[in-house]
């Protein structure tokens, strides 16, 4: 099966390992990934802002990076949620309606399409230590996944998932909010953080690397010993043979 890569931005300038561990579990699921370099940002900071003229123009050129009639799969349900729901308000009746749609049907964060699309969810990932995941507002509110991370999580030998307390509560990044409401952003944070620690957790995961960036900076500023994990990263971790 050949699919289309999404990296997002934020992927692509802080966490490029991502982005090719991503590659890496898509190809040992038998996928022929294709990457177009031309491809930039989906229009979501733009569009969250409140500059819908920028983020058309942004998402435009998103509809003519990728094709109509393949799959389009991407590390980030933040991004994934933008192009399937918010789309519809940049694009309805325009001339580029049609394709909007069909991009929009085909569009997949990684754990859905995994195990959803192609009915994969083991890659003989190894990972020692517990872990708790963390529910995206965009995975969760946007794209409907809750089981599909878990699930996959389940099949990493080593790993102890155990639920978060109060795991569907927003981390406190939200984009622009945690810029806004700073105050407010970091003590969501820090809740977050509390939890994972009651826990007794080594790892929090994720689908969206924000959600991550966010949590990582209140625990390097505090010293806290915990480590944020993208869920590609989890999975590509400790190969042996499958």
């Amino acid at each position: 099966m050949k699919i289309e890569l999404f990296i997002p931005c934020f992927i692509d300038q802080l966490y490029p390992q991502t982005a090719f561990n991503t590659v890496k579990v898509l190809e040992k699921a038998g996928c022929d990934v294709i990457y177009n370099p031309e491809q930039t940002c989906c229009g979501q900071p733009a569009f969250n802002a409140g500059f819908w003229d920028e983020a058309k123009e942004t998402g435009s050129k998103f509809l003519n990076d990728f094709s109509e009639n393949r799959y389009i799969v991407s590390p980030s349900a933040s991004c994934t949620g933008m192009v399937k729901n918010y789309y519809n308000d940049l694009f309805t009746n325009t001339a580029v309606h049609n394709k909007c749609r069909a991009i929009q049907g085909n569009i997949h964060e990684l754990s859905d399409f995994l195990v959803n699309v192609i009915k994969r969810d083991y890659f003989g990932a190894e990972l020692e230590g517990r872990a708790v995941y963390h529910d995206s507002c965009a995975g969760l509110r946007e794209c409907k996944i809750k089981e599909e991370p878990r699930q996959l999580l389940s099949k990493v030998l080593g790993l102890d998932l155990v639920e978060l307390k109060q795991g569907e509560t927003c981390c406190g990044f939200g984009g622009t909010f945690a810029v806004k409401f700073d105050a407010i952003s970091s003590a969501m944070a820090q809740q977050k953080v509390e939890y994972a620690l009651e826990a007794e957790a080594d790892y929090i995961i994720s689908t969206d690397a924000s959600c991550l960036l966010h949590l990582q900076g209140y625990i390097d500023k505090n010293n806290i010993p915990l480590k944020t994990m993208h869920l590609a990263d989890v999975l590509a971790s400790g190969w042996g043979n499958i």
